[in-house]
Order: structure tokens, then C-alpha cells, then sequence
């Protein structure tokens, strides 16, 4: 079996490197705070540096919080020089497609393979390994890798890199404004006299159903926030979504509104609250 190196041990990092270790892959892994890598203890082999993970390893899995930590990372001599030829890096973290472009073509020329790989289904399909996984890159190396992402969930090859980024910002919209059409629709029922539990029975099965509505609208009822995705990791998303439409003079006006309303949380600092926490800012706005 392949020698796997996995880098963020984070809330979706740990259940996915997890699933590797289930799955009897040899794993080193690495985190810049080490303490979160201690439910892994005795699993896998704990590196106390970049270098010391990804040595010798012929898979290298990235998943960290944003561009700017991927960068750090990836242009590190730490980890480009300790790289072996034809070695696979497969960046699970969701950055701008512009990012994954440029690594991709950086890799490249140094006899490296890279795929664009970022995910949906939160915690809860990191744990259970149904995630969501939209790749970019070329075919041959997806199929190579195949086996290891399909412990971590449901990969589809969506084109070339950076088309997985792509595809992470098309389900971003579809999330964000989706938790958003759930939000008014819990707020309107807690508000206008309907219980607002049974409203989520009563749409089960119909066109409005979905796991967003079962799940994320729950936790608007309970008023439970804790982040299994934070607030701060969406709104980042959203500014992607923007910025990638700019450069190709696309008017994404929903797109604009779902960002502004996160914008808004995090201003109240309520940048680590769960993104189902859209619901606090149809609140705040309904304040009487």
C-alpha cells in the first residue's frame, strides 16, 4: 500500500486521516499544533515538522484552512524539497481555483502530480466517510489515487485542475443559499404561529426537502451553534464565489447576498459559530 503523508489535523482533517488508518494505510501526520494530532497517537506516525511527515511518502493529502495556509505550506522548502519525483499531492482544503491553477502548474514542472480534491458534508461525512469529493486533474492520476479517496468518500473526477475548486464553489452557493431559504423558512414559522419541528416532518419527502433543511434547520430550532462548519469558513467560501464571477464578468446576485449576511456574523463576532447561524442574522434584522 501506497505510504500516505496528511498534513491538518483539524475538525475535518482528523476523521478523514481516520478513515486512511482504517482502511490499513501507513500514515505520517502533521499539524502546526501538535496537541490535535493526539487522538492519532499509536495510529500513525506523528512528525514534529513538514519534512519529517512527507519524506519518502508517495501521497501527500493537504487540509488546511484557506489559501494563505496552503501557501505557507506548499511553497516551503520543507515540503517542495522534500518531495521525491512523481509523488502525489492532493490538496482537500477549499482555496480559490486560481490557487489550485497555480500549484498545479508549479508541481508540474518539478515532476509532481497534484489534484485539486476540496469536500462537502461537514464533520458528520468526514466521520462517516460519505463525503462529498470534487476533483480536478488528470485522469490517470485520479484513477491511480482512486482507492485512498474512496476511503475518505464519494470522489468524481469533474475535470481539469482547478476544477475541483470550481465545483466546491458551485456547492457553496447552493449551501449558503440554501441555509438561507431555511432560515426564512423556520422564522417564519416560529414567528407567524406554525411549529416549526413538525413543519420539518411535514416537508420531508417534498421538493423543498433536503439534508440542509433536516439537519441545519434542527439546529436553528434547538438554537444549537456549536461549528461543525464555522461562520468565518463560509463567508471565505462566498468571497471566492464573488471574486472567482468577477473575473469572468458573471452577476451572482444571490451569490452577493448570502455573502453579505455572513459578512454581517462575523462583524458581530460570530466568526466560530456554525453557518447554520444565518438564522441570527433574520433575527437580528426582525428585531423589533
Amino acid at each position: 500500500m501506497k505510504k500516505i503523508s496528511f498534513l491538518g489535523i483539524g475538525l475535518m482533517g482528523l476523521p478523514m486521516a481516520k478513515n486512511l488508518i482504517k482502511n490499513n494505510y501507513q500514515l505520517n501526520v502533521f499539524n502546526r499544533t501538535i496537541n490535535k494530532t493526539e487522538p492519532l497517537k499509536n495510529k500513525a506516525t506523528i512528525a514534529n515538522s513538514i519534512a519529517e511527515c512527507i519524506k519518502d511518502s508517495e501521497v501527500v493529502i493537504t487540509m488546511l484552512s484557506d489559501d494563505q495556509a496552503i501557501e505557507a505550506v506548499m511553497k516551503n522548502p520543507e515540503f517542495i524539497n522534500n518531495l521525491k519525483t512523481n509523488t502525489t499531492v492532493i490538496d482537500m482544503s477549499s482555496i480559490k481555483p486560481k490557487t489550485a491553477k497555480f500549484f498545479s502548474e508549479y508541481f508540474k514542472k518539478r515532476n509532481i502530480n497534484y489534484l485539486d480534491a476540496p469536500v462537502s458534508g461537514g464533520t458528520i461525512g468526514a466521520e462517516e466517510a460519505t463525503l462529498a469529493i470534487m476533483v480536478g486533474g488528470e485522469e490517470n492520476i485520479f484513477n491511480q489515487n482512486l482507492d485512498i479517496l474512496k476511503c475518505m468518500g464519494n470522489p468524481v473526477l469533474v475535470g481539469p485542475s482547478p476544477s475541483g475548486q470550481i465545483a466546491k464553489l458551485a456547492n457553496q452557493i447552493i449551501v449558503g443559499v440554501t441555509i438561507g431559504a431555511v432560515s426564512e423558512a423556520v422564522t417564519l414559522a416560529e414567528t407567524t404561529g406554525a411549529n416549526a419541528t413538525k413543519l420539518l416532518k411535514a416537508l420531508t419527502g417534498g421538493w423543498a426537502d433536503s439534508k440542509i433543511l433536516q439537519t441545519h434547520g434542527k439546529r436553528m430550532i434547538d438554537k444549537d451553534f456549536t461549528a461543525r462548519a464555522k461562520n468565518s469558513t463560509h463567508l471565505k467560501d462566498m468571497n471566492n464565489i464573488v471574486e472567482w464571477g468577477r473575473e469572468f464578468n458573471l452577476e451572482l446576485p444571490i451569490s452577493k447576498l448570502i455573502q453579505s449576511m455572513y459578512q454581517n456574523l462575523c462583524n458581530r463576532k460570530l466568526n466560530d459559530k456554525d453557518h447554520s447561524s444565518l438564522y441570527l442574522e433574520l433575527e437580528n434584522l426582525n428585531k423589533k
